[in-house]
């Protein structure tokens, strides 16, 4: 028999990550903007060798395993974190990334997928983002995908650029790129007209999300739309922090990721939490296990403690137990 001081709860789901970006940790400043930091990752991909690569997300993944993370919505751009997966005690789901104005073809993306799923990996296809992709390949991608997982208001500049304004309208016009998708007038609005309502969607960061914005795709896709949040990742972007308790008041499924370590410290699920400290810690943890769950379709044996799931335990230690709050020194580690 053991004895723990502290909370027990299920295994965590990270919603969103970018494991085999794990190598930029240390390496992107901070603060640079969303146009300034996508530049920057551009340059700093070529100048790292695959095996510190591979050895990076390796690490990271024993991190997370050791944290209590017992699934990840991961975003990948190629196939080299798979076989570290398949021999990890995690659940990966693998959302097979499209992005490029001046692509046409994207039937690579579906080689990829396979590639997954022939290592018993999950996968599905999946935008990048509302202004990374032109109308048919957008539209054809989101199609073909289910899951969806898309990086969502990130920036101000998303809705800027549906007005020819703003950064990364000006990166396109540098780069001699015009887009066909400004007619939607909005990120909400190329959401709501290019994705079937069927799909299962995770809308990923939501920095600048709007009550409008929320009602308009909330009502679209219902109980099928997960808000993800990423709070330390924006705030080492764009200095903002997501609208939490918008979300939050208004219903929505609200799940949790770390992004990537270009964009963060560390790959801690109990140190995205400790910034909301507005809501609740039941909900915070809710939002860690059950809602990231629900939000990868694994619910069946993930995110909570009921008869019959297999969802791992984890410890957290450092609550303040008369508040019901995360201390500074606040920690998880699995235990089962």
């Amino acid at each position: 028999m053991e004895f723990f001081g502290g909370l027990l709860i299920p295994g965590m789901v990270n919603a969103h990550c970018h494991l085999e970006l794990s190598y930029l940790r240390g390496r992107i400043a901070r603060g640079c903007g969303f146009a300034g930091f996508a530049d920057t990752i551009a340059r700093a991909r070529n100048e790292t060798a695959p095996q510190q690569r591979i050895e990076a997300a390796a690490y990271w993944n024993a991190r997370m395993e050791h944290d209590g993370i017992v699934a990840v919505g991961d975003i990948c751009n190629g196939t080299s974190t798979f076989e570290l997966k398949r021999n990890s005690r995690i659940h990966y789901h693998n959302f097979i990334e499209g992005f490029g104005l001046r692509t046409t073809d994207f039937s690579f993306l579906r080689r990829i997928a396979a590639e997954s799923e022939a290592l018993g990996l999950s996968a599905s296809v999946t935008p990048h983002a509302t202004y990374s992709l032109q109308d048919a390949a957008f539209r054809a991608i989101a199609a073909a995908g289910n899951p969806l997982s898309v990086h969502f208001m990130e920036s101000r500049g998303e809705q800027e650029l549906f007005e020819e304004r703003g950064p990364l309208h000006e990166r396109n016009l540098r780069e001699g790129v015009t887009i066909d998708f400004a007619g939607y007038g909005s990120p909400a609005g190329r959401i709501a007209g290019s994705v079937p309502k069927e799909k299962n969607m995770l809308l990923v960061h939501n920095t600048f999300v709007t009550e409008q914005i929320a009602d308009t795709l909330q009502h679209r896709f219902g109980n099928r739309l997960t808000w993800v949040l990423c709070p330390r990742s924006n705030d080492f972007i764009e200095r903002a922090t997501p609208p939490a308790e918008l979300l939050h008041r208004l219903s929505g499924r609200i799940a949790v990721g770390t992004d990537s370590l270009a964009s963060n410290d560390s790959l801690s699920m109990i140190d995205e939490l400790k910034r909301f400290p507005e809501i609740p810690l039941p909900e915070r943890l809710q939002w860690a296990t059950r809602s990231g769950a629900e939000a990868l379709g694994i619910d069946a044996w993930a995110g909570s403690f009921d008869i019959g799931k297999r969802p791992g335990a984890v410890l957290i230690t450092g609550i303040d137990w008369d508040t019901l709050t995360l201390l500074p020194h606040a920690a998880s580690r699995r235990i089962l």
